[in-house]
């Protein structure tokens, strides 16, 4: 691939912030190999920022000092309607505002509005190419109950669940208790709409229960409760490409430290400064070769169900004693990139992300290559006729 400029969009107002921060920060680091990396960084307020002050990771300690350095911008249309990323600061009535343009945007958000669908919803009004999956498989894939949903409806195996509202919990907690309750304990409460094992924690009891579900009402307006899997394997499988063509990589085995793989797991131990690279994990995972093979086509068929693009990393939850394997949830967006997996399949960073950016561009070709307008007079028909002439049509 020619030497492209590549934005890399970051941050936003989501838990999983910091996290998106190291993810995004390890991309630029290869990227910048062989691309230009233009940084576009989202504060937990919501505001845009860009400059090469986001390059450093040492800028994030102070968030505010960092608002102040960098500058702020926003996506806007150059006179021949190319979309630019435009500086909004540091402007007057004699000078222009900085424009900066771009070939491909590289989300590399965790959670919230970066990952779920919306992001993507901007980037595709603008007209711009963008990795990963796209609105529909980025929201499905952020709503752990629906793509449990879908994934169970195309016959894939999913652990019993309950789910419901923070209303729902207010005006019938005892007979959703009494729902959870008849699955068996443990169970682990999990809002609906977060990654990261935030919010996320194990119930043996009706006390822990509440307790479990309260914590999660912090995050999400929506929770889900699965039953426990005993004794638990966890294995996990990125997959990369789209649903015409698409490939599982080799499988891990995390290692926690509790009884499911909390964030501190996950990006508390080992070098912190290396995101979801620094968790202790098994590669490949302790499996056979037939049960390998099976979560491997399980991973591709998932990705191929819930309408998912470019990069993703699945969990899976495994009987140890009985071997039967279920889906647990799906990253559309996954920490590091899931890069650590790939490198022991013989695909280096650097290349990943290469694959990563070509399918973005070979995909936004295809769909720019579709007719996106209809020619028809129906509007000066209508005018025609007047306002009175619109009443009862359709």
């Amino acid at each position: 691939m020619l030497n492209k400029t590549i934005l890399v969009a970051f941050g936003g107002a989501s838990p999983e912030h910091e996290v998106s921060v190291l993810t995004a920060m390890q991309a630029m680091s290869a990227l910048s190999e062989r691309h230009n990396v233009l940084p576009m960084y989202i504060s937990k307020s919501g505001k845009w920022f860009t400059g090469a002050v986001l390059k450093e990771l040492e800028q994030y300690k102070d968030l505010n000092q960092l608002e102040k350095m960098a500058v702020p911008c926003t996506f806007s249309r150059n006179e021949t309607g190319k979309t630019i990323l435009l500086e909004t600061a540091g402007t007057s009535f004699f000078s222009k505002p900085k424009r900066h343009t771009f070939d491909v945007v590289l989300p590399a958000f965790h959670g919230a509005d970066g990952e779920n669908g919306a992001f993507q919803g901007v980037c595709e009004m603008f007209g711009l190419p963008y990795a990963g999956s796209g609105v529909a498989g980025s929201a499905i894939g952020m709503d752990k109950h629906l793509a449990k949903q879908l994934c169970s409806a195309n016959g894939f195996p999913v652990v019993p669940d309950v789910c419901f509202y923070e209303r729902e919990w207010v005006n019938r907690r005892e007979e959703i208790i009494a729902q959870i309750a008849a699955m068996g304990f443990p169970v682990y409460v999990k809002p609906v709409s977060l990654g990261s094992s935030i919010g996320v924690s194990r119930a043996t009891d009706e006390a822990s229960l509440s307790l479990s579900v309260e914590t999660a009402f912090r995050y999400d307006h929506h929770i889900l409760v699965e039953k426990g899997v005993q004794p638990l394997k966890e294995i996990n499988c990125s997959v990369l490409g789209t649903p015409e063509d698409c490939q599982a990589s080799v499988l891990e085995q995390p290692v926690g430290s509790e009884e499911f793989l909390s964030f501190k797991d996950k990006y508390q131990r080992g070098d912190t400064g290396k995101g979801m690279a620094s968790a202790e994990r098994i590669i490949p995972a302790p499996l056979t070769d037939a049960q390998t093979a099976e979560i491997q086509q399980l991973s591709t068929g998932i990705f191929k169900a819930l309408q998912c693009s470019g990069l993703v990393r699945l969990d899976f939850l495994v009987n140890s004693e009985t071997n039967e394997v279920f889906f647990n949830e799906i990253n559309t967006i996954p920490g590091s990139f899931s890069f650590y997996l790939w490198s022991e399949s013989g695909v280096p960073f650097a290349d990943l992300l290469e694959k990563l950016i070509q399918i973005a561009l070979d995909r936004h070709r295809m769909y720019a290559g579709r007719v996106r307008s209809y020619e028809t007079n129906l509007l000066s028909e209508k005018a025609a006729r007047g306002l009175k002439g619109l009443k009862g049509t359709k």
